[in-house]
């Protein structure tokens, strides 16, 4: 048996070092589904992140009220003028501009913080 300290994915490494970075912060988020030539934006929504403790299994537990199959997820950290997580019409307004971004250029998503359903890093490449 294992007693590493290390994350299993990647995100759970993203998740340490980003608090590490900004403290507190709110994470804007996009759930896609993933086809062979197309990615589709599913739903979006926002968490706090108050510490460093969200884990990739918590956060697909969260993820499963969504009702929707989901293949990748982004995440967009943002910190209020005065740092910490943005208030709540704050984080809607910057998640609708957001998924303004993502429905024009889908590389947009490399602006963020792209991972699989295992936790995985991801990029979106354009197709030739």
């Amino acid at each position: 048996m294992s007693t590493s300290e290390e994350p299993a994915d990647d995100f759970d490494g993203w998740v340490k070092a980003e608090f590490a970075a900004r403290n507190a912060f709110t994470a804007l988020v996009l759930l896609v589904k993933i086809g062979k030539r197309r990615i589709s934006p599913l739903r979006s929504t926002f968490v706090h992140v108050i510490g460093d403790e969200l884990d990739w299994g918590e956060i697909t537990r969260l993820f499963s009220s969504a009702g929707v199959a989901w293949d990748g997820a982004a995440f967009f950290p943002e910190v209020a003028k005065a740092g910490g997580p943005l208030d709540n019409a704050a984080a809607r307004l910057r998640l609708r501009m957001l998924e303004t971004r993502v429905d024009d250029d889908r590389l947009a998503l490399n602006d963020g913080h792209f991972f699989d359903a295992w936790g995985r890093r991801m990029r979106v490449d354009e197709i030739g």
